[in-house]
């Protein structure tokens, strides 16, 4: 049995046929068109006509012509119809592990070492594939991801936080740095102890842009004896480096973040063996479309 279509009480297939009767211009025409007897036709235009609340067709010497009134329903639901069209065939095409599109979310520090060449490879197997890209903090990746604005998040320790709601995946266990002001006397050392930084003030990060980031700083520093004491939440990474330099401060972060150069600041290799950063990516739950499996093979370690 064919499955039929609506939209509120109005039949979708109703609608088509209708559409169809005025291109033929002709419900004879309509009929051979569609493989079904006028009568039929007929009946199906009359329930049309019954669910809009007025006469949709009228006679004319060479066949039927849309009244005022049918003539208002094709120009109002003409594009609605192109456009249910579409989005049906796109959903069917993601339901098949196919979709035209990939939004992915990323914090840009950890582009370069994880994100490119993921692309790469995503690149020369699916060419024709559109791909957008949305630099968003930890927080807004969460929350991209949990309205649909996104398909995939690469994501630093946040990510821990996704798993009983989306797919994820720990990429990466790396290392931790300190940075400082280069002007710092801490800076002198080739690598940090927490020990070293018991007195030092702490850069941390707001909840709602890196969640559980000053929580990991505690934890960390409650290992080595103390407790951190921070000097402010950060907005961004700018203003961490800005901050630093102004307070004398430091700040844990991932090792590629020394990969930047930054006027004022120094990065040192933290030296505690159960120090790490983690790397996950997490991606929307339901069957995986190919191009996001295409993606996730792409992240290597």
């Amino acid at each position: 049995m064919r499955r039929m279509h609506s939209i509120g009480s109005m039949n979708i297939d109703l609608l088509r046929t209708f559409f169809v009767v005025l291109e033929a211009g002709s419900l004879n025409k309509a009929a051979e068109r569609m493989h079904v007897s006028q009568s039929t036709l007929t009946r199906q235009i009359q329930s049309l006509e019954h669910a809009i609340g007025g006469q949709l067709l009228e006679r004319t010497s060479s066949g039927v012509a849309p009244t005022a009134t049918g003539q208002e329903l094709a120009e109002a639901m003409g594009p609605v119809l192109d456009r249910f069209d579409a989005v049906l065939a796109n959903v069917r095409a993601f339901a098949r592990g196919w979709r035209d599109s990939l939004r992915i979310g990323y914090v840009a520090s950890a582009a370069a070492s994880f994100l490119n060449p993921a692309l790469a490879k995503l690149r020369q197997a699916h060419p024709e594939l559109k791909v957008r890209l949305y630099d968003l903090s930890p927080g807004e990746q969460m929350t991209a991801l949990r309205n649909g604005e996104i398909d995939v998040a690469l994501i630093g320790h946040a990510g821990a936080f996704l798993s009983r709601e989306f797919y994820t995946r720990r990429l990466a266990s790396i290392e931790v740095v300190v940075a400082l002001p280069d002007c710092h006397p801490l800076a002198e050392k080739s690598g940090l102890r927490l020990g070293d930084l018991r007195q030092e003030l702490f850069v941390g990060a707001p909840d709602v842009d890196m969640p559980g980031h000053n929580r990991w700083v505690v934890r960390l520093c409650r290992r080595a004896g103390f407790r951190p004491n921070f000097v402010l939440d950060a907005e961004s990474l700018a203003h961490s480096f800005s901050t630093l330099v102004t307070e004398q401060a430091v700040m844990l972060g991932p090792a590629y973040l020394a990969k930047n150069s930054i006027p004022g600041v120094a990065f040192r290799p933290l030296k505690e063996p159960d120090a790490h950063w983690e790397i996950y990516v997490a991606w929307q739950r339901g069957r995986i479309a190919e191009p996001v499996k295409t993606l996730l093979s792409g992240f290597t370690p």
